[in-house]
């Protein structure tokens, strides 16, 4: 059964959770702010499948997002008043568990409202494995709206299928309608992290708020409006928030992608396809993004456990830094000797400052993280060797906080699985069990060669300057490995960059990234460029192997850094 959109109408879909933990007011906003038909929630991470994964150990019946279930006291009557049907991944590792519930506070609550769930993207976990799950597509969701569901709840399904799902109920679209299905894929990205597509972690905040002082305090979260021709104009609810124009958008389209292929498994959209256009104020028309048949396998993420971790920040005051720092290594080094941590990594942040003002701004950090598979290593042997050290080591001797016993850590896996393979089922509100078929057609993906590139602009005078005070950046992590997104806004920039700004200056201006592989991918309708550095977050977020565990703000660090910049651009 098609949606309403069959007949021509546009599909009005907003989100309101771009992680577990986001604004929990933001339901009701979204409910109450505007029209909606579709409303999304985005609850799984990589980190979150982990927790979820140690919950369901505490307590066989969890594994959801209870948040979402605390949301939906007051959003299920709302929704009902307002014939908004509710999609959420918060199954997390139990979409069942969350469906009884929720059908539970639904009587409760006296509302007629019918809950339907999609499963089967949990994997039989190998050894030592807590949590395989398969990243399945939105044909599942689709088939629970066009049963009549009010409500769909999932478990690990890609972030953008909370979209493609509904767009295919809504306009009846087949499964080979690929540029179609990737238009929906473009829009579901833009609208997954929130308010990143509104003003929120937007590298040119201080234009936002010199247009609106009050713009960022409290940015809107996203809708999109879908048309039957896939194609979106990206807005918010009068009133709200934040911004929406072609530079929030961009950035957000960039977030945590490489190539020009961006792949689903509904379909694989072409990024370098992608057309934005200011379409009025707050409003970014998404256009011409063409699609391609979906790989034939699909991304499955394992989470385990992979020992324990602890960690203690020395502070070195005053002079003698890098004298202070070899002395207590010295000192914390002897007294590990006996038994040895797996791995001690140091790090020392010279946050301090020449004759400064306060005692603060005259200080560095010393980090010390150790992991081992024994909790005694990473425990007590590591306390009593920095406690120990309080009226014995360099002059000024203290820490941010005194350590504590050994944490267990996570390492997230990725792996690839044949889509034939994974039992994607939709179930119904009537409690029928509806196999959703693979997609017809698959293609394997391949590397887009390297596009035309535009004149390199005449020579000129240069002025060394912050990369940053032309181009945006926004970064984040896939795995073990980071993506920095990089952006300029006009023609004469795009020139400068595309030719300027390659791998190996990437990995110049960003010495952590010197020995790893990286891949840039160049998207000159975005006027962007997007780096893939490979294995700079080691086994992933949950491993906290990094000082920026997720990348959050390479790209800043990026934009931070000094080159010659010509000056005409500036």
């Amino acid at each position: 059964m098609a949606g309403p959109g069959a007949a021509g109408r546009v599909l009005r879909i907003g989100n309101a959770s771009g992680f577990y933990g986001d604004r929990f007011d933001a339901v009701r906003e979204m409910l109450t702010g505007g029209g909606l038909d579709v409303l999304t929630g985005d609850y799984l991470a990589e980190l979150t499948m982990l927790i979820l994964g140690r919950d369901v150990l505490k307590d066989p019946s969890a594994g959801y997002a209870k948040t979402f279930l605390r949301q939906m006291e007051e959003g299920l009557g709302l929704a009902h008043e307002r014939g908004v049907r509710i999609v959420a991944n918060a199954g997390g590792l139990n979409p069942a568990g969350l469906a009884a519930a929720l059908r539970e506070l639904a009587a409760k609550l006296g509302l007629p409202t019918r809950v339907a769930h999609v499963e089967g993207d949990a994997l039989p976990p190998g050894p030592g494995v807590l949590t395989a799950n398969a990243y399945l597509g939105g044909g599942g969701i689709a088939a629970c709206l066009a049963a009549g569901a009010d409500v769909v709840v999932t478990g690990r399904v890609t972030d953008a299928a909370l979209v493609t799902g509904p767009a295919q109920w809504w306009f009846g679209w087949g499964p080979e309608e690929y540029d179609r299905l990737a238009g929906a894929v473009v829009a579901g990205h833009v609208l997954e992290c929130g308010t990143q597509a509104t003003g929120g972690n937007y590298a040119f905040f201080r234009e936002l708020a010199e247009r609106d002082p009050k713009a960022l305090a409290r940015p809107g979260f996203p809708l999109a409006e879908l048309y039957g021709d896939g194609s979106a104009v990206v807005t918010k609810h009068p009133g709200t928030g934040g911004a929406v124009d072609v530079g929030t958008v961009t950035a957000q389209l960039l977030y945590e992608t490489s190539g020009a292929r961006y792949a689903g498994p509904d379909a694989t959209a072409r990024l370098d396809t992608v057309r934005l256009v200011q379409d009025g104020p707050d409003r970014v028309r998404i256009e011409g993004v063409r699609g391609e048949a979906p790989p034939p396998t699909l991304k499955a993420g394992g989470c385990r456990l992979g020992g324990h971790r602890n960690e203690v920040v020395f502070v070195l005051t005053g002079l003698d830094v890098d004298a202070k720092a070899a002395l207590v290594r010295e000192q914390v080094g002897a007294a590990l000797a006996a038994a040895p941590p797996a791995e001690v990594r140091w790090e020392l942040a010279r946050t301090d400052r020449e004759d400064a003002p306060t005692e603060e701004t005259a200080s560095a950090l010393l980090r010390l993280v150790v992991r081992d598979p024994d909790p005694d290593r990473v425990g007590r042997d590591l306390t009593g060797a920095a406690i120990e050290l309080a009226l014995a080591s360099y002059p000024g001797f203290h820490v941010t906080a005194p350590p504590g016993r050994g944490a267990p850590y996570g390492v997230f896996e990725t792996a690839y699985v044949p889509a034939a393979d994974v039992p994607h089922t939709a179930v119904l509100p009537d409690g029928t069990r509806t196999a959703v078929p693979v997609p017809p057609d698959s293609r394997v993906l391949e590397p887009v060669p390297e596009p035309d590139l535009p004149p390199p602009p005449p020579p000129g005078p240069v002025v060394r300057a912050p990369l940053g005070r032309i181009a945006g950046a926004r970064s984040g992590d896939k795995g073990g490995d980071a993506n920095v997104g990089v952006w300029v806004r006009t023609e004469e920039e795009w020139r400068w960059l595309v030719h300027t700004l390659t791998a190996d200056l990437f990995r110049a201006l960003l010495p952590e990234t010197a020995g790893l592989p990286v891949t840039r991918h160049v998207l000159p309708n975005l006027r962007a460029l997007n780096f893939t550095v490979a294995g700079l977050l080691g086994e992933g977020v949950a491993s906290r192997a990094r000082f920026d565990p997720q990348a959050k703000a390479l790209g800043e660090w990026l934009r931070s850094r000094h080159l010659d910049l010509p000056e005409t651009l500036l």
